[in-house]
């Protein structure tokens, strides 16, 4: 029987293919060098690797299984992740599953997405059936319609204000300002410049709003026996769970699933929300990273205003260090979630450079994806730890 736990998978190899605003390369050219860097940092050959993860939004016509022939590899297990944002950490997930269970022995799991002219217009008008034949339709406006609803309904129900937003936004580029490969690295942010930006759709206004670009993220899950034998830094997987669908009888959602597996996500692995030193949660937009603020427990619902005009979310600030590398906002989104997970991995491996936590040991990253019209169904959080402890 598989254990309750993740006991004896070690998450390795970090890699990040830097992020570009366009490319005319697809996406299959950045997930294969994302392959070829967890081959170079972890030094292990491409032929050991007998498993494969794969997310994105991009790669269509090819899959999973036909990235096997242009890779030239001969996995023994698969998976292809349509879960959006949530995916990197249900990867990580499944991969520890399958190196339990003995299904592999060396699982590489990547996320990355390419970015054409037109390319995201004509993947937001096929995003599901229900996009095609309830929105659309009627004149949908892609992913900004959506989360103008749930920011509105959320400041509504709860009295948050644009600053509260911006609170996040700004944090998280002043994170990005210490990390090279954020692609708005390079643009300070105050709250006058994040207010007076443009308006893009009801009260969400240029940086509430994720910039899709090409890139891909990456790491290996193999065993701890593994990890140590190649003297490599590693880290442990405390708990995990994920939950789709969660409240679906809210009108316009103000709360996600991770509620539903916060106490047993902490009871599993023996901590709470004031033992975690470095938090990514999944920000296509800033009120997302309010309900995850919430539903992991860091503060009750409905007062994550309060606690981002109380709580530093910068990585030196002494509060809760948040979206370290400077989060999608200001690193941008491509690869269904990744960006979190690797930047976790590097922060509890000490190698995430100018914009390190430090001390960091335990850190904790979650993912929200596939957004609908009023909600996003997927939700996941994982508690990892350094190896050493």
């Amino acid at each position: 029987m598989i254990p309750n736990d993740y006991r004896g998978v070690a998450l390795i190899a970090p890699v990040t293919v830097p992020y570009v605003r366009f490319s005319e390369h697809g996406a299959a050219r950045f997930i294969g060098r994302a392959l070829a860097g967890l081959v170079r940092q972890s030094g292990i050959a491409k032929q050991q690797i007998d498993g494969l993860c794969i997310s994105s939004f991009t790669l269509e016509p090819d899959s999973v299984v036909s990235l096997t022939e242009h890779f030239g590899l001969a996995p023994r297990w698969l998976e292809q992740l349509p879960f959006g944002g949530a995916s990197g950490v249900i990867g990580l997930r499944r991969a520890a599953r399958a190196i339990q269970c003995g299904d592999a022995d060396i699982i590489a799991c990547i996320g990355g997405d390419t970015a054409q002219p037109g390319r995201f217009t004509a993947t937001v008008a096929d995003f599901s059936e229900f996009s095609k034949q309830a929105v659309h339709p009627y004149g949908g406006a892609g992913p900004n319609a959506p989360f103008s609803l749930i920011t509105q309904r959320y400041m509504d129900t709860f009295g948050a204000t644009r600053e509260d937003f911006g609170r996040i936004c700004i944090a998280q580029r002043y994170n990005a300002n210490h990390n090279p490969d954020a692609l708005l690295g390079h643009k300070p942010l105050n709250m006058a410049g994040y207010l007076n930006a443009r308006p893009i759709a009801g009260p969400l206004h240029l940086y509430d709003c994720v910039m899709p670009c090409a890139g891909a993220d990456g790491f290996l899950v193999t065993s701890v026996e593994r990890a140590r034998d190649l003297q490599l830094p590693y880290v442990s997987i405390l708990a995990a769970d994920e939950r789709h669908n969660a409240f679906s009888e809210d009108p316009v959602q103000v709360r996600g699933g991770w509620l539903l597996f916060q106490e047993s996500l902490y009871r599993r692995a023996g901590l709470g929300p004031g033992d975690i030193d470095v938090l990514q949660t999944y920000d296509d937009y800033p009120v997302i990273c309010m309900l995850q603020l919430e539903g992991l427990g860091f503060c009750e619902p409905g007062t994550a205003p309060a606690f981002v005009r109380a709580t530093p979310l910068t990585f030196d600030g002494g509060g809760l260090p948040h979206n370290t590398n400077g989060g999608q906002l200001s690193v941008g989104q491509a690869g269904c979630g990744y960006l979190g997970v690797v930047e976790t991995l590097r922060q509890l491996n000490r190698s995430a450079g100018a914009h390190q936590v430090p001390g960091a040991r335990i850190g904790m990253v979650s993912g929200y994806g596939m957004v609908n019209y009023d909600r996003g169904l997927c939700a996941a959080a994982a508690i990892l730890a350094r190896g050493d402890l």
